[in-house]
C-alpha cells in the first residue's frame, strides 16, 4: 500500500506557493485606499456578518497556512442571511478590477444572460402610480446589478433598440477567482483521473454474444470521458486534472451553476423584506428572463457534419434530437454533459421504460389477435347474436320500450375481444413485468449515479434552496456536515403540511363532484337517446351516453389540471422545505395525489362501481331521483377500455400536440415580435444578431415535472386497467418512440438551455411508481374477478357445460312476478337472482370463487415479486466491489498518510467521508498478493 499512502499524500501535499499577497481583504483590493473603503463598509455590518465572516477566514486556516490563489470575496466581509450578498460600496469600480483579478488570458462569451425590456412610449402615458412601480423595478434592476459586480461578477450591458422599446441584456461572466471560490463553497466536485468511458446497454452486450449485428448502435462523437473526482479545495489546485488552463477547467454546466448560485442569493433590496434573488425579480416583472447560453447553433456548418467542427448541442442535434434516430441508443453521456444530471436521468429513465415496453406490448399485442379469433369462436357469443327475439330484455329506465338481446350483438362481440381466457394470462404477466421493470431500474439508476459522480449528492452535497434560506427565520448546525445553515423548525412546517392537505382533500372532493356530475349525464343522456324512437339509437344508447361522457370527463381532468398545479406551487412554496429535492419531492406529490384521482376517477368507477348497485324489476336504485347505470350487453370490460383509450391515448395525442405546435408558435411570436420592432426601427431584418439574442428568441424550459407526470400517469393506465385493455403497452410504446424524440428536440432546438440541475436518482416518482405497481395487482385481481366473464364461464364449465351451451339463459334472471303482471309481460335481466328479486345460491358461490381468486392472485403475484426482489440486487455486484474497493483504498492510504506526515506536525486536514466521490481514488489497484504481502 506505499503506492496509496503516495497517492493521498501528493494530494494533501505539502504547502503549497502563494500566487497572490495573503492580505485577506478581497480580490478587488486594487490599493489601500480600495482596501480602506472595504473596511469602512464592514464595520457598518450586522454581527451576524462578521459572525459569517470569521467562520469563513477560520475555515482558510485550519485547512491550510498558505493557499494557492486569493478566494476570498468582500461579500464574505459583510454577508448577510445564508450565502446571499451585501450591497457594495463602490460597485462602478469594482467591476473592472473583478474582470481583471484572475481573469481567463482570452475574452469569453458571457455565460448568463439578464434580459429586460422598456417600452418608452408606454412610459409616458403611465399614470402616477404605473410610473412610481416602473421607478422602482428600475432601482431595484441596478441595485441587484451593482450587487453583481460586488459579488465579483463582470456585468457587460448590450441595448437594443427596437422603435418604442429598448431591449437590455446584461452579460454576465465569473472570474477565475471567482468561480474558484464559489466551487469550493457550492462543494463541486471535479476531476483528479481520467478514466475510459464506461457505458454499456444490456441488449448489445446481449446482441453481441448473439453474433447479430447491432442496429441500435451508433458511434457518437466526442464521448466525454469518466473521471475520478473529489470535492474542490483550492489550496489543491494543482492536483486536479486541466487546472492549468483556467478556459476549460470549470466546464459550462459548472460555470452556469455557479453564476445561477450568486444570481438566486444576492439582494436588490432589504433582506428581512425577502427581496433578493433572481426568481423573485423574474415573478415580479422586474426582469424578461434569465437564462445560460447555448454553445452555439444547433444546425451543422454549411461544410457538413464534421466531428471538430461541431459543438455540443450540434452533436446532440446529429445524434439524438433528429426523427430519423429514433432506432438508435440514447447519447446518454452526452445529454448529462450538456444538460446536467436531473435532465438525463429523465431521458435514461423514459428510454428504460420505453425499451421495457416492447416486450409487453408484443405479449399485450397477441393477447388481442386471441381475442379476435375468439369472437367468432365462442359459443356464447354466438348464441347471443342468434338469439333473434328469444331474449326480451327489462326497459333501461322508467319510460323506456322493453328491447332485444340480439340488438346487441356487436357490444357482445366487442366485449370479447378483451374478455377471454388469456386476458388472466396477461394480468399476471403485467404485474410481474411492473416488479421487474423497477428492479432492474433501481440496478440501472445506481449504475449511472455511480458513473455520474451522484451516488451521495442528497446526503452531503445538497444546498439549501436559495428560496428558503432567504425566509428561514434562524440558523442550526447541519448535522452531517457542522455547518450553519438555515432552518425552520420542524414543528411549524408539519402544521403547514397539515393545512396543505386538507386543501388537497377539498380539492380531490371536487374531482368527485365532477364525476358525480358525468354519472348523472350518462343516465340522462342514455334516457334521452333510448326515447328517440329509432331503434339502431336505442340499443346503443348505453353506449352513447358513455362515449360522449368520456368525452365530457376528459375536458374536465383537463381544467381542473391547470387550477389545481398552481395552487399546488403556491402550497409547497409556503410549506417552507429546506432543498430543492424536498421541494419537488412535496410538489409531485401533492400534484399526483389529485391528478390520480382526476385522472382515474371515472375508470374506477366503470371497473368498479357501475351496474353493481342497480336493483331489480320494480325495485331499482336511484341516485338524485335518476335510475343507476346498468352495464351494456357486452360487460363493464368493453366500457372500461373504450374509457381507457379515450382518456389515454386522447391526452397522449393532446398533450403531443401541444408539445409539438405549442413551443413552435411561442417560438415564432417571440422572433416576429422581436424582428417587427427591428424594422420598426430602421434595422435590417437579416442583420446579425449576438448569441443571446438569438437564445431570447426561444422558449422558456418549464422544466421535467410535466414530462414527469405525463409518462408515470401513462404507467398507471399500461399496469392497473391492463386487464380491461391489452392494447394498452402498445399504445403506450408508439406514444414514447415519438416523445423521446419530441422532448429531445425540444431541449436542444426550441428551449433556452437550462441551468444543469444534479440529482441522484428520479426522486419521489419512484416510489410513486412502486406504489403504482401494487395498486395495480389490487386492481388487476378485482377486474377479473368482478368485471369480466371468467369466474362464471369457469363455474359454469365445472357445475354445468363443458362447451358452455346454455350459459347466456345461465347468466339472465327473469323480471318478478309483480313487474311482469304490471306490464302484463315478462323480460330478462343480467343478474343472478330467483323470481323473487333475491339473491340466489349461485351468487354466493360466485362470490366466494372471487374472493377466493383475489386472494390467491394478490398473494401470488406478491410472493412472486418478493422473491425477485431478493433475487435481483438493487446495486450491481460490479458497482458495489468498485465502491467498496475505493472506500478501502482511500481509508488505507488516509492511514499510511498519518504514519507519513504526523510526526512533523504538519499533517493535514483528513476529508470527511462526504467529500469524497465514490469515483475518488486516483491510484492503480494492487492486487490481492500484493495486499497479503
Amino acid at each position: 500500500m506505499r503506492m496509496a499512502a503516495t497517492a493521498w499524500a501528493g494530494l494533501q501535499g505539502p504547502p503549497l506557493p502563494t500566487l497572490c499577497p495573503a492580505v485577506r481583504t478581497g480580490l478587488y483590493c486594487r490599493d489601500q485606499a480600495h482596501t480602506e473603503r472595504w473596511a469602512m463598509t464592514s464595520e457598518t455590518s450586522s454581527g451576524s456578518h462578521c459572525a459569517r465572516s470569521r467562520m469563513l477566514r477560520r475555515r482558510a486556516q485550519e485547512e491550510d497556512s498558505t493557499v494557492l490563489i486569493d478566494v476570498s470575496p468582500p461579500e464574505a466581509e459583510k454577508r448577510g442571511s445564508y450565502g446571499s450578498t451585501a450591497h457594495a460600496s463602490e460597485p462602478g469600480g469594482q467591476q473592472a478590477a473583478a474582470c481583471r483579478a484572475g481573469s481567463p488570458a482570452k475574452p469569453r462569451i458571457a455565460d448568463f444572460v439578464l434580459v429586460w425590456e422598456e417600452d418608452l412610449k408606454l412610459d409616458r402615458q403611465q399614470d402616477s402610480a404605473a410610473r412610481d412601480r416602473t421607478d422602482m423595478h428600475r432601482t431595484w434592476r441596478e441595485t441587484f446589478l451593482d450587487n453583481l459586480r460586488a459579488a465579483g461578477l463582470c456585468v457587460d450591458q448590450q441595448d437594443v433598440q427596437d422603435g418604442n422599446t429598448t431591449v437590455h441584456y446584461a452579460l454576465l461572466s465569473a472570474s477565475w477567482a471567482v468561480l474558484c471560490y464559489y466551487a469550493e463553497d457550492l462543494r463541486l466536485k471535479l476531476p483528479l483521473q481520467e478514466l475510459p468511458n464506461q457505458a454499456s446497454n444490456w441488449s448489445a452486450g446481449l446482441l453481441a454474444w448473439l453474433g447479430i449485428p447491432n442496429v441500435l448502435l451508433e458511434v457518437v462523437p466526442d464521448v466525454p470521458p469518466e473521471y475520478y473526482s473529489c470535492r474542490f479545495r483550492v489550496n489543491k489546485l494543482p492536483r486536479f486534472l486541466g487546472s492549468d488552463n483556467q478556459d476549460t477547467f470549470f466546464t459550462s454546466t459548472k460555470r452556469h451553476q455557479i453564476l445561477f448560485e450568486i444570481l438566486a442569493k444576492t439582494p436588490y433590496g432589504h433582506e428581512k423584506k425577502n427581496l433578493l434573488g433572481i426568481h423573485q425579480l423574474l415573478a415580479e416583472g422586474v426582469l424578461s428572463a434569465a437564462f445560460p447560453l447555448h454553445d452555439g447553433p444547433f444546425k451543422t456548418p454549411p461544410e457538413g457534419p464534421q466531428a471538430p467542427r461541431l459543438n455540443q448541442r450540434q452533436v446532440l442535434f446529429q445524434h439524438w434530437a433528429r426523427w430519423g434516430k429514433w432506432n438508435k441508443y440514447q447519447p446518454l453521456d452526452h445529454v448529462r454533459r450538456y444538460f446536467g444530471e436531473k435532465v438525463a436521468l429523465y431521458f435514461a429513465w423514459l428510454g428504460f421504460y420505453t425499451g421495457w415496453l416492447l416486450p409487453a406490448a408484443v405479449v399485450g399485442t397477441l393477447v388481442f389477435l386471441v381475442g379476435c379469433f375468439l369472437v367468432f369462436s365462442d359459443i356464447p357469443t354466438q348464441e347471443l347474436c342468434g338469439s333473434k327475439d328469444s331474449f326480451e330484455m327489462c326497459p333501461l329506465c322508467l319510460d323506456c320500450p322493453f328491447w332485444l338481446l340480439s340488438g346487441a350483438c356487436a357490444l357482445a362481440q366487442a366485449g370479447r375481444l378483451f374478455d377471454h381466457g388469456g386476458t388472466v394470462f396477461f394480468s399476471l404477466f403485467m404485474a410481474l413485468w411492473a416488479v421487474l421493470l423497477l428492479e432492474y431500474w433501481k440496478r440501472k439508476s445506481a449504475t449511472l449515479a455511480y458513473r455520474w459522480d451522484c451516488s451521495d449528492y442528497e446526503d452531503t452535497e445538497e444546498r439549501p434552496r436559495p428560496q428558503f434560506a432567504a425566509s428561514a427565520p434562524m440558523t442550526a448546525p447541519n448535522p452531517i456536515t457542522g455547518e450553519d445553515e438555515p432552518y425552520f423548525p420542524k414543528r411549524s412546517r408539519a402544521r403547514r403540511m397539515l393545512a396543505g392537505s386538507v386543501v388537497v382533500v377539498v380539492m380531490v372532493a371536487v374531482v368527485v363532484m365532477c364525476l358525480v356530475s358525468i354519472i348523472l349525464y350518462r343516465a340522462i343522456m342514455a334516457i334521452v337517446v333510448s326515447r328517440s324512437g329509432n331503434t339502431l339509437l336505442a340499443a346503443w344508447a348505453s353506449r352513447i351516453a358513455s362515449l360522449t361522457g368520456s368525452v365530457v370527463n376528459l375536458v374536465f381532468i383537463l381544467i381542473l389540471s391547470k387550477i389545481y398545479v398552481s395552487l399546488a406551487h403556491v402550497l409547497t412554496r409556503w410549506e417552507m422545505h429546506r432543498t430543492q429535492t424536498k421541494f419537488e419531492d412535496a410538489f409531485t406529490l401533492k400534484v399526483f395525489i389529485f391528478q390520480f384521482v382526476n385522472f382515474y376517477s371515472s375508470p374506477v368507477y366503470i371497473a368498479f362501481f357501475k351496474g353493481r348497485f342497480v336493483g331489480y324489476p320494480g325495485n331499482y336504485h336511484t341516485l338524485f331521483g335518476v335510475r343507476n347505470e346498468e352495464c351494456a350487453a357486452g360487460g363493464c370490460l368493453i366500457e372500461l377500455a373504450q374509457e381507457l383509450l379515450v382518456i389515454m391515448v386522447g391526452k397522449q395525442v393532446i398533450n403531443n400536440m401541444q408539445e409539438a405546435l405549442i413551443p413552435k408558435l411561442k417560438g415564432w411570436w417571440q422572433k416576429f415580435w422581436l424582428r417587427s420592432k427591428k424594422r420598426k426601427a430602421g434595422a435590417s431584418a437579416g442583420a446579425s444578431q449576438g448569441p443571446w439574442e438569438a437564445d431570447y428568441e426561444l422558449v422558456p424550459c418549464e422544466g421535467l415535472f410535466d414530462e414527469y407526470l405525463e409518462m408515470v400517469l401513462q404507467f398507471g393506465f399500461v399496469t392497473i386497467f391492463v386487464a380491461a385493455c391489452p392494447l394498452a403497452p402498445l399504445f403506450a410504446l408508439l406514444n414514447n418512440w415519438v416523445e423521446i424524440r419530441l422532448d429531445a428536440r425540444k431541449f436542444v432546438c426550441e428551449y433556452r438551455r437550462p441551468v444543469a440541475e444534479r440529482a441522484q436518482d428520479i426522486g419521489i416518482w419512484f416510489h410513486i411508481l412502486a406504489g403504482l405497481t401494487h395498486l395495480a395487482v389490487i386492481s388487476n385481481a378485482f377486474l377479473l374477478a368482478f368485471s369480466s366473464d371468467f369466474l362464471p364461464r369457469a363455474y359454469y364449465r365445472w357445475t354445468r357445460a363443458h362447451d358452455l351451451r346454455g350459459f347466456l339463459n345461465f347468466t339472465l334472471a327473469r323480471a318478478p312476478s309483480s313487474f311482469a303482471a304490471a306490464h302484463n309481460r315478462t323480460c330478462r335481466y343480467r343478474a343472478f337472482r330467483d323470481d323473487d328479486g333475491h339473491y340466489s345460491q349461485t351468487y354466493w358461490n360466485l362470490l366466494a370463487i372471487r374472493l377466493a381468486f383475489v386472494i390467491v392472485f394478490e398473494h401470488v403475484v406478491f410472493s412472486v415479486g418478493r422473491l425477485l426482489d431478493l433475487l435481483v440486487p438493487d446495486i450491481p455486484e460490479s458497482v458495489e466491489i468498485k465502491v467498496k474497493r475505493e472506500y478501502y483504498l482511500a481509508k488505507q492510504a488516509l492511514a499510511e498518510n498519518e504514519v507519513l506526515f504526523g510526526t512533523n506536525g504538519t499533517k493535514d486536514e483528513q476529508p470527511q467521508g462526504s467529500e469524497l466521490s465514490s469515483h475518488w481514488t486516483p491510484f492503480t489497484v494492487p492486487k490481492a498478493s500484493q495486499l497479503q504481502q
